[in-house]
């Protein structure tokens, strides 16, 4: 059984997603951060685009590791020399290895988008292969539109494929470009492809119809070796298929092993880390590394995990770096409450007075608009403060906001804070874009000489939400305030009629839980 090798193509495909801009140097850390990991495939981008061909030259300097760098672009343009072509001539200039250049497979395509005959972009794909080939390049060949190209021409699609095969293509991937192939439809071309080619097949799927990963396992089964898809599934309009999602399917549910133990450790952080250097936010419900994909929250669910993991798990998830929670609500009743104390090291009784007290406290506060399940930190407050463990690592005086220039483009807000710590009064007063970053500055301004850790950390995620919409403008508000240092994040939250009140409760918790856990 073929080792099944993955091709990630975030830095170019995912870039083409709505929203997604990266620095030079952001792509530098993603691709250091793949081979760290252990990607097979690194495409990079265009290099006929001055930004991405800056990119390869500062790769140059870098020495991957375990992953192989990839260049990627076109067949040559009609009617011309594939030695004169522009775009050809960057490809080499980009010094990869490996290039990868798709061509067209659809009959559609070839004579509306081209407007040339069906003969010459066989032609084209044939040329544009072989010269790279003679020029010490390993070629994928990306073979777009193709499944789309089979159901119309199917034919004309395999003679797509056999051109760049004949021409020495390492590997023919492919590609459901718009995303709307069904599993089964993957089956039935991949069944006819392999009768036709005997080159190894990729896959690069896209997700219009939410069936990229599902397309991508599929083709697997049918023999494709190589996997094409970008971090977290970003990319242009749905996306491509997810790797973070693939990657175990394939590893652990179809025993197809490409990684190690030590490297699948490591797919949560990769996800987070991809996700935060590309700013696209990755979903809680993400499969696999996502913060709630593995987390229960009702009574019924968390008595049987009590009794085997196996009841409401699909896998460990600690084999990919993730972990298990146990969300704080009223739904989990008591025994949700002593497991989540437990992961927090409090040992508690089920029928304990101070178990009582605190799950009817939870209760209490969820009427009034609380909720702790995605404020973890502010429920660790919360039980240290019921169990008499609490010491205050400073008292809030007085806090204050003023915000000027409203109605125009330079407004600013000044706050100004007053605490007090071992045994001293500081006083703080700083603007800020927006009275909540204002705040922020004034806390830990005044905080700073007495406890410098919090210029070490950093707010990441701040959201509010209204919890009696039919309230109007007096309606509560529930904040909740995400920082992050160095080596993890935690949330707080904060209820109130005010949006400034509430910000400013979530704040001061988020700020006292660092300074509490050192």
């Amino acid at each position: 059984m073929k080792k099944i090798l993955y091709y990630d193509t975030t830095l170019r495909d995912g870039c083409q997603a709505e929203g997604m801009s990266l620095s030079l140097q952001d792509k530098i850390q993603v691709a250091k951060r793949l081979d760290q990991f252990g990607m097979h495939y690194i495409e990079g981008g265009w290099p006929s685009n001055p930004k991405d061909m800056a990119f390869f030259k500062e790769m140059k300097k870098i020495r991957l590791r375990k992953s192989r760098f990839v260049a990627f672009g076109a067949t040559r343009r009609a009617h011309i020399s594939v030695k004169d072509d522009q775009n050809i001539k960057d490809l080499l200039e980009a010094g990869t290895k490996v290039v990868t250049v798709f061509g067209k497979s659809w009959d559609f395509h070839v004579t509306e988008v081209f407007r040339v005959s069906l003969k010459e972009n066989l032609q084209m794909i044939s040329d544009t292969v072989s010269y790279l080939k003679s020029k010490g390049r390993e070629v994928i060949y990306d073979a777009e539109h193709f499944f789309d190209g089979f159901k119309a021409n199917p034919d004309y699609a395999l003679q797509s494929l056999q051109a760049a095969a004949k021409a020495g293509a390492s590997n023919l991937s492919l590609c459901d470009t718009n995303g709307g192939t069904l599993p089964h439809e993957i089956r039935h071309a991949i069944l006819r492809v392999r009768r036709s080619v005997k080159t190894p097949l990729g896959i690069h799927c896209h997700n219009d119809s939410e069936h990229a990963a599902a397309n991508s396992v599929q083709a697997v089964g049918e023999g494709a070796v190589l996997v094409q898809g970008t971090i977290n599934g970003i990319g242009e309009r749905c996306g491509n298929a997810n790797l973070i999602s693939v990657i175990p399917v394939l590893q652990y549910k179809m025993g197809r092993l490409s990684f190690s133990p030590k490297q699948m450790k490591e797919l949560t952080q990769l996800s987070h880390f991809v996700a935060e250097v590309c700013n696209m936010p990755l979903h809680n419900n993400q499969p696999f590394t996502g913060k709630s994909s593995f987390a229960h929250k009702g009574g019924v669910h968390i008595n049987a995990m009590m009794k085997n993991a196996k009841t409401y798990e699909h896998m460990d998830p600690r084999v990919i770096g993730n972990h298990r929670r146990f969300l704080v609500s009223e739904l989990g009743g008591k025994t949700n409450i002593l497991l989540k104390a437990k992961e927090l090291q409090f040992n508690l009784e089920k029928e304990s007075p101070e178990s009582r007290k605190i799950l009817a406290e939870i209760q209490k506060l969820e009427q009034e608009g609380y909720q702790f399940e995605a404020a973890e930190a502010s429920f660790e407050l919360l039980v240290q403060k019921i169990l008499g463990r609490y010491k205050p690592m400073f008292t809030v005086k007085k806090a204050s906001v003023r915000a000027e220039n409203i109605g125009d483009n330079n407004s600013l807000s000044t706050a100004e804070a007053v605490i007090t710590a071992k045994g001293q009064e500081y006083f703080c007063e700083e603007k800020g874009d927006g009275p909540v970053n204002a705040l922020d500055q004034a806390l830990r301004g005044a905080l700073r000489k007495v406890y410098p850790v919090v210029d070490t950390i950093r707010l990441t995620d701040y959201k509010v939400r209204v919890v009696n919409s039919e309230a109007g403008t007096a309606a509560k508000v529930r904040v909740f305030i995400e920082f992050q240092d160095k080596d993890k994040s935690w949330t707080t939250v904060g209820v109130n009629e005010n949006i400034i009140e509430a910000s400013w409760k979530a704040l001061v918790e988020a700020i006292e839980y660092k300074l509490l856990k050192g």
